[in-house]
């Protein structure tokens, strides 16, 4: 059963991802605890979790707001993903060949298939997203690293947020189902020559977008 303090965080991080609070009001911390039925203890180490999760920003002696992405933002969100991503491929590729790395390359593979339906038949950005997300996390959990998971799981909504924003300029869902393929394909090969380049290039198509859009 879940603690009062992650209840409350989990009722807010659902309310923000569902776009029930809006990027232009500060929102008052008494007030809307006591909207939500939710004792201010709790409420607050929600809302401090938050913080360090990019979600929202505390304004001294007002409430909160929700987080407005920064130039500096898009610059560290990918500079984070690119020092573990590209030390997660890089490790699948060296054991490419083993019963594990193998079982990794299957569960790609169905997440492939499944974002191949979404460009060939809806074209829905977050279902997309959804599985493109699946896609990177599974090579990073691959590697069983407590804080590599612990770190990209602090970024998860600040790369949806970048992610959804470069997938609806046109063609970019194409090109990242074809970035996918081969960062998978080079792994599966066991191709150690080119696959830190091959990650690398997959973060640093979509940073410069989201550079461009902000």
């Amino acid at each position: 059963m879940m603690t009062l303090n992650e209840q409350a965080y989990e009722h807010l991080k659902k309310m923000i991802s569902e776009g029930e609070l809006s990027y232009h009001e500060i929102y008052s911390e008494t007030k809307l605890s006591r909207e939500l039925g939710i004792s201010r203890t709790p409420f607050r180490d929600a809302i401090h979790r938050l913080v360090q999760e990019g979600y929202i920003d505390i304004i001294p002696s007002k409430g909160f707001r929700l987080h407005q992405l920064t130039r500096q933002d898009v610059t560290e969100t990918f500079q984070v993903r690119s020092a573990l991503e590209t030390y997660c491929t890089m490790e699948i590729t060296r054991t490419f060949a083993s019963k594990k790395a193998k079982r990794l390359f299957s569960e790609l593979h169905f997440i492939m298939d499944e974002m191949k339906e979404i460009l060939e038949v809806s074209q829905s950005i977050q279902d997309f997203c959804t599985y493109d997300f699946q896609f990177h996390i599974s090579i990073v959990h691959y590697l069983e690293n407590q804080q590599f998971s612990a770190i990209f799981d602090t970024f998860m909504y600040r790369m949806q947020r970048l992610a959804q924003m470069s997938l609806s300029h046109p063609g970019r869902m194409k090109d990242t189902y074809d970035e996918h393929l081969a960062i998978l394909n080079a792994m599966e090969q066991g191709d150690i020559a080119h696959i830190y380049d091959i990650t690398l290039r997959h973060m640093d198509v979509p940073r410069g977008i989201n550079l461009e859009d902000l």
